[in-house]
């Protein structure tokens, strides 16, 4: 069983960079001073647990603008991506943001599109992997 919590990231820091530095510095080869661009103590933090087990990430800025969303290798196609963003939109409408923004690996596209977001842009380069903005409406 997956929970998903908000959490402080000056409290949960030492749980949270595992899994971004295995997910996108060891697997993807980003830039580490890319990932850690010194936004993360403003951001809302989720961290997906199993019992006491840290599989996934993700944040949000204030903005609404959904990144970092990470889940180590075993852990994928079981739901814990699903939680994560599901409960990144339920706290985005809590907080009434008009909507919520990513930057989305283009290979994720149709993740994100079933939860509703809609590619707002052509495609980029962000670290050296493509990628395309999605927006999703919240109102």
């Amino acid at each position: 069983m997956i929970t998903v919590e908000v959490v402080e990231w000056q409290v949960m820091q030492a749980w949270i960079c595992p899994i971004r530095e295995a997910v996108f510095i060891e697997e993807q080869k980003v830039p580490v001073a890319l990932e850690w661009d010194g936004l993360d103590k403003q951001c809302t933090q989720l961290l997906a647990l199993s019992g006491d087990e840290a599989v996934g990430t993700a944040r949000m800025t204030t903005a609404g603008k959904i990144g970092r969303m990470a889940v180590l290798k075993p852990w994928r196609g079981r739901g814990v991506g699903s939680q994560l963003l599901e409960r990144m939109i339920t706290v985005a409408r809590d907080a009434q943001l008009p909507q919520v923004a990513l930057d989305a690996q283009v290979s994720a596209i149709p993740f994100y599109q079933h939860f509703g977001f809609e590619v707002v842009s052509e495609p980029f380069m962000d670290a050296g992997i493509e990628h395309r903005k999605m927006v999703l409406a919240l109102d």
